[in-house]
């Protein structure tokens, strides 16, 4: 007999034609025929929707984005929440949506719902629910009590919890994760068999539905992100490959500690530490974004002080060039763009402000703060260009978010992110933050005076209609009087010694400049469900670089000094495969300003740009109006400046590139520059070809050629030249030609090409 609560929720409920919760397109990734068949646990009576209906559903894959929670109106009518993060929605939708023709109480297997997921009338998903799985019984048996949401007394999902957490798979092993489900009365429930399992590196480990991980034969770290309804758990594995290691080089800091540590229980044996010559290159890249000229590298090898690495790497902070290279990657990252000729006075003074910042290593929290709660304009305050630029609130937290705490939050928006805790209110919350910045008119076209507007900062969510106030991601910054700017409270508890994304997004995104792939990858998607593949390392980078007062030049230090760092980029026969784990130095292309300054430097040609004093590089330019006048920064890829993430910028190679190289105006111009290194080295006296060649290896690769290189060039460059009416041409105009052309074959090899 049905208590009075299951009578009163029955008469509501319309005496129709069952119908459909229906489930999925057959293109939904989840593959339920075979999951449904799984037990699901008997559930506390009585039947909770959100605890005992919801999970089946998201388990068919019903509320993937692809199928009824597509957005725009879900499929065919029927609409449900992103994974089941709205149950009280869903249940009106299930239940009481269209006459209530998706159940039927009368005779409940007739339900539409169970008609059209079981296969039994045509249904576009295809069959989701086997008759006889568990989850087809669960919906049934919901149905036969009353289809009742559950009401208050029904405990609400507080987290979940996965066995093992971290474990050491060999390859090829598996290993069954178990998932329980805690909930606010104090009762746990096993819901394996309902939650979803999805990996971060499909090469490294697989995971079945029933939650079976199955190591593959790449080592690494890797992990398994388990979902259950709103809540989320990782598991994370090491898979060893299990090599002898006889040795490693020697710790120079903690970050060795900790990459050499994490190698060896992995069993990949590292790659030894570079030369001198390779090191000085790739540090001088990578640092000052440029070449060692001949003479530096000349006066590098020579130098037997043992401390002569550390040396460079401080002169090197030292230098203008370092403050043009890291100026040229957040001026891009911050949208510095011109779209306007009237653009052009703040983007030059907020590329300024930004350049001198980094140069006097003015503390990182502090430039952040400066940027977020700026005011006045463009001339008095240069950091108020980045107003212009970013002029709504909603983009302002997106890009300060995925930016600086490395999280995106455009998913919020809309619903509950699919990978995050972050809900709506989370997103609102978060914008309300910049409701109060106001913009008026100046007497200069263009631009705005940004201030802050009195008032209490609030921002509605559109969905509930509620009005937000501002709240820090996962915290609390207390009531904020209506004459205080919030954006002061937003910079405070960003740059607080227990922000748990601050300075872990930038160790991270600095991490992936130097090493090529950050601790974390994508570096701007720092998550629960993305761990980093060696926590250790990033949490103790993080804590020295808090430590340090957010000293940007002390992190690269400590980052470059590391023998980590000054591996080898050639592999031994065990770490050839690895790409996470830092056993060797990742060769990495020439981003597109360093390749066209490192072509000038080593031809001697110079490239000009407008409105910009001559022999100015391409790493020190202000914003993205210059590829508009340079084939060869579009061709090889500087952004325009249009978003916050680095996957903007274009680090790959394309046949555009190769035919550039091949017969580009611009770079035939820069081998017979006028003045430049083929010219002057032919018309040099007293200098012989293998000083020549010596010259320009040392420019190219900042080593000294091989004896097969320098004999095959010496021998190219004492070949006789003919008129095109076969007339010899005088050897010192044969010696131009031929060094022009020994200077395209260096430029087009990898080894000049990348950074290794």
């Amino acid at each position: 007999m049905r208590s009075d609560v299951a009578r009163r929720e029955f008469s509501k409920v319309p005496w129709c034609l069952p119908c459909v919760a229906a489930i999925v397109l057959s293109l939904c990734s989840v593959d339920i025929a075979t999951a449904a068949n799984t037990e699901v646990e008997s559930p506390r009576h009585p039947i909770s929707f959100a605890n005992d209906v919801a999970p089946v559903l998201t388990k068919a894959g019903c509320n993937t984005g692809v199928c009824h929670a597509k957005a725009g109106g879900g499929q065919n009518g029927f609409q449900l929440s992103l994974l089941g993060f709205e149950p009280a929605e869903d249940y009106e939708h299930v239940v009481r949506e269209a006459r209530g023709r998706r159940i039927s109480l009368a005779a409940p297997e007739q339900s539409l719902l169970l008609l059209k997921a079981s296969g039994q009338v045509p249904h576009g998903g295809g069959v989701r629910l086997e008759k006889d799985s568990a989850g087809y019984r669960q919906l049934r048996d919901w149905i036969a009590a009353g289809a009742l949401y559950g009401g208050d007394e029904a405990p609400e999902l507080a987290s979940i919890q996965v066995q093992p957490e971290r474990g050491l798979l060999n390859q090829g092993a598996t290993q069954q994760l178990v998932a329980v489900a805690h909930y606010s009365d104090g009762t746990s429930r096993n819901v394996t068999d309902l939650a979803l399992y999805e990996t971060n590196d499909v090469a490294m480990i697989e995971a079945s539905e029933s939650g079976v991980v199955h190591a593959q034969h790449l080592p690494g770290n890797a992990a398994v992100m388990v979902r259950y309804q709103g809540k989320v758990a990782v598991y994370t594995a090491a898979i060893p490959m299990g090599a002898a290691i006889d040795q490693v080089p020697e710790s120079n800091n903690f970050v060795d500690d900790h990459v050499f540590n994490n190698l060896k229980t992995l069993g990949i044996p590292p790659s030894p530490v570079c030369d001198d010559a390779t090191f000085l290159r790739r540090v001088t890249l990578d640092i000052a974004g440029r070449l060692p000229t001949e003479a530096e590298s000349r006066a590098f090898l020579a130098n037997d002080d043992d401390r002569r690495r550390d040396q460079v790497i401080d002169e090197l902070l030292k230098s203008p060039e370092y403050a043009d290279y890291f100026a040229n990657k957040w001026t891009s990252l911050l949208k510095n763009r011109r779209d306007d000729k009237s653009d052009i006075t703040s983007n030059f003074a907020f590329h300024a402000w930004l350049r001198d910042s980094l140069l006097a290593n003015r503390p990182y929290d502090q430039i952040v703060r400066e940027l977020l709660a700026a005011t006045g304009t463009v001339m008095g305050n240069p950091p108020v260009a980045w107003y212009k630029r970013v002029k709504e609130p909603k983009e302002q937290i997106e890009d300060v978010a995925q930016l600086f705490l490395g999280v995106r939050m455009q998913c919020a928006q809309c619903h509950h992110h699919p990978f995050e805790r972050w809900s709506q209110d989370d997103y609102y919350s978060l914008v309300a933050f910049f409701s109060k910045v106001g913009r008026k008119p100046t007497g200069v076209r263009g631009e705005d005076q940004i201030f802050h507007q009195r008032g209490v900062a609030g921002e509605k969510n559109p969905k509930t209609g509620e009005t937000l106030l501002p709240a820090a991601l996962g915290d609390s910054v207390g009531e904020i009087p209506a004459g205080e700017d919030p954006r002061l409270r937003l910079a405070d508890w960003m740059s607080s010694t227990e922000n748990p994304f601050f300075a872990k997004a930038l160790v991270n995104r600095y991490w992936k400049h130097f090493f090529s792939r950050g601790l974390i990858e994508p570096e701007d998607d720092i998550r629960d469900t993305n761990p980093p593949t060696n926590p250790e390392l990033l949490a103790s980078i993080e804590k020295h670089f808090v430590d340090s007062g957010y000293d940007l030049k002390e992190l690269v230090r400590v980052i470059t000094r590391s023998h980590a760092y000054q591996l080898s980029a050639v592999p031994n026969e065990h770490n050839i495969a690895d790409r996470q784990n830092y056993s060797r130095f990742y060769p990495k292309r020439l981003q597109a300003e360093v390749m066209l300054d490192s072509i000038d430097g080593l031809t001697g040609a110079r490239t000009d740009f407008a409105n910009l004093p001559v022999g100015t590089k391409a790493v020190a330019l202000p914003d993205n109006s210059y590829n508009k006048s340079s084939p060869f920064l579009r061709v090889f890829g500087r952004p325009e400046s249009t978003s916050v993430c680095e996957c903007e910028r274009v680090q790959s190679a394309s046949l555009a590139q190769s035919l550039h190289f091949i017969n580009a105006a611009d770079i035939k111009s820069k081998l017979a520059f006028k003045g430049g290194r083929a010219e002057r080295l032919a018309a040099a006296k007293d200098v012989t070809h293998q000083d020549r060649v010596n010259e320009l290896y040392m420019a190219a690769y900042s080593r000294a050629p091989d004896d097969e290189e320098e004999s095959t060039a010496v021998a190219y460059l004492s070949e006789p030249r003919m008129t095109a009416d076969k007339k010899p041409i005088s050897e010192v105009d044969a010696t131009r030609e031929n060094l022009q052309d020994l200077l395209w074959a260096l430029i087009n090899t990898k080894e000049f090409l990348f950074n290794h």
